[in-house]
């Protein structure tokens, strides 16, 4: 197969760029994917390289997945080896084989951002500092920040009070994720660029092993992520990054559109190819698009066109206010849908901030049109997830404090909070996890441990005790799913979602979706499942062909 073929010039030209330092600027709709993929082909196909010496990276696992399996069609052949996926999926990778060399075991698990912001509240009340001067999302939203420019809490600048506290609490808080064997999402991009950073035999065997490393949506890296970019190229310099500072829109998630200029500096004899050619819309949309965007300071110009002619011009309509501009979007798209000629499927809307969704929705509801809500509360969130999947992460980690406290008393056994605390408190002054403490309590020889509970709290703690033991001692002869039934059954946690009303009958649905994908790792281990689901994002939660 001719990899080029349906290629227009730029395309081509890119695709069959020389090797070393490549930037290919894609305007939207100019078919950027399209060419990563034939880059990834060529590669293979025409000038020989190893799929398992080619690693590519996206930002989300649904692209990563749809662009392997292009990729294979074109190039009719295995790819397998070839490392391609999230940024963060395959810093997870590196980190769990590498682990010896770091400050944590390989089984380590990933924390949420709920699980963040609970872990620094909790340093907040220990520190008794006032939670409304130190709010928890925001302290924690400074400690990403610091992550993501690759400060650790003993590099982290204090040039203020309050900037000397946030840090005491990032100190505390780094200590606290260690202790658990944990790591945060920003925590998978820091410790791997530390790692090659500082382990030069390491480094240098991640950057011989990979000839060509290929990013997408570039512009929407972050300075981790460059950084991780440049080690991992660091030896062969084949370095092609795909993106469009036009399009960057993740900056309060640390990306920084200047990291196309970066580039231009550090790899100054780069090859630059400018997609321009648009294949997604109409010209009048492109050339508003480009009004709009062409006052931007430091860009790249580009003149974008498309031969899809000049179409329908673009409607602006002033509304009085969210409830009027709600109804007039929903009606417009139900007079298209009763046209015949589109579905609800074909529509997206978008809006600023997450309030405005209600009344978008309310509208929806009135005109009886389905839809899907993307980036609410996520699948992965809500509570009875959340509740089996702390399960699962404590037996896979028994380090795992965090995940130990949302379960030690749900379903309720009579465990208090008194208890919990004095669980801690013993298994610190003891030098042990509070797991090891809960299985010592099962021993009537350790008389010392028990004799720090009443007689309740002791029969309670043995009881869940059993019932942890029991399952780590089946963790690695069984399936994940052979492990959940088991935990759902002990716990009897039908009863306690009341699987017989409505509400609970759907959060008993969403445990069937957990054990539905638990059913694909048969010969997988528990940390393949956690380790997906812990990475999944909003756009994976979309199923392609869905009508709504």
């Amino acid at each position: 197969m001719d990899i080029t073929h349906g290629l227009n010039e730029k395309q081509t030209a890119a695709v069959q760029a020389a090797g070393g330092p490549a930037l290919i600027l894609a305007g939207p709709g100019s078919g950027k994917t399209r060419v990563l993929t034939h880059r990834i082909a060529y590669l293979i196909s025409n000038l020989g390289i190893r799929p398992f010496n080619i690693v590519s990276v996206t930002f989300t696992n649904k692209a990563a997945r749809e662009m392997e399996a292009r990729v294979a069609e074109l190039v009719g052949s295995n790819t397998r080896g070839m490392m391609l996926g999230t940024f963060h999926s395959i810093c997870a990778r590196i980190l769990r084989r590498e682990s010896g060399e770091l400050p944590f075991d390989s089984n380590f698990v990933i924390y949420d951002t709920d699980d963040q912001k609970r872990i620094v509240k909790n340093i907040i009340r220990e520190m008794n500092l006032d939670e409304k001067t130190y709010r928890a999302q925001n302290v924690q939203s400074k400690i990403s920040s610091a992550k993501n420019e690759l400060l650790l809490p003993e590099a982290f600048a204090a040039i203020s009070h309050r900037e000397e506290i946030v840090k005491k609490i990032y100190t505390q808080y780094q200590k606290t994720l260690l202790d658990c064997n944990a790591l945060d999402f920003d925590d998978l991009l820091l410790w791997t660029v530390y790692l090659l950073e500082n382990n030069a035999e390491v480094r240098e065997r991640y950057a011989r092993r990979f000839e060509h490393v290929l990013v997408d949506e570039f512009q929407d890296t972050n300075m981790a992520q460059y950084r991780l970019v440049q080690l991992l190229s660091s030896f062969h310099r084949n370095i092609y990054v795909v993106g469009d500072p036009d399009q960057s829109i993740y900056s309060w998630r640390g990306a920084d559109y200047r990291n196309v200029l970066r580039f231009n500096n550090d790899y100054p004899k780069a090859v630059t190819i400018i997609l321009e050619q648009n294949y997604r819309s109409t010209q009048n949309i492109l050339n508003t698009a480009m009004a709009i965007i062409e006052p931007n300071p430091n860009r790249e110009s580009k003149n974008l066109f498309s031969n899809l002619g000049a179409g329908q011009k673009i409607t602006i309509t002033e509304s009085f206010n969210g409830t009027e501009e709600g109804r007039y979007v929903v009606q417009e798209i139900a007079k298209i849908i009763a046209s015949g000629n589109y579905n609800p499927g074909d529509f997206a809307i978008m809006y600023r901030t997450n309030a405005q969704s209600r009344v978008i929705e309310e509208s929806f509801i009135q005109n009886n049109l389905p839809y899907r809500l993307v980036g609410a509360q996520r699948f992965y969130g809500r509570r009875e997830i959340k509740d089996l999947l702390s399960y699962l992460r404590v037996i896979h980690n028994p380090l795992d404090e965090i995940s130990l406290q949302r379960i030690i008393n749900t379903p309720k056994r009579k465990i208090g909070a008194k208890t919990v605390d004095k669980v801690r408190m013993v298994s610190a002054s003891a030098g042990i996890s509070s797991v090891e403490l809960l299985l010592r309590l099962l021993d009537n020889t350790q008389t010392d441990l028990q004799s720090y509970f009443s007689k309740g709290a002791l029969s309670a703690l043995q009881g869940f005790g059993k019932m942890l033991q029991a399952w780590l001692d089946m963790r690695e002869e069984s399936t994940p799913l052979e492990l959940i039934d088991k935990i759902l059954e002990d716990i009897q946690y039908a009863a306690y979602v009341e699987v017989n009303t409505e509400e609970g009958f759907e959060r008993w649905e969403n445990i069937n979706e957990i054990r539905r994908k638990a059913s694909n790792y048969s010969e997988e281990s528990l940390t393949a499942l956690l380790e997906e689901i812990a990475l999944v994002s909003d756009q994976d939660t979309i199923v392609s062909g869905d009508d709504v």
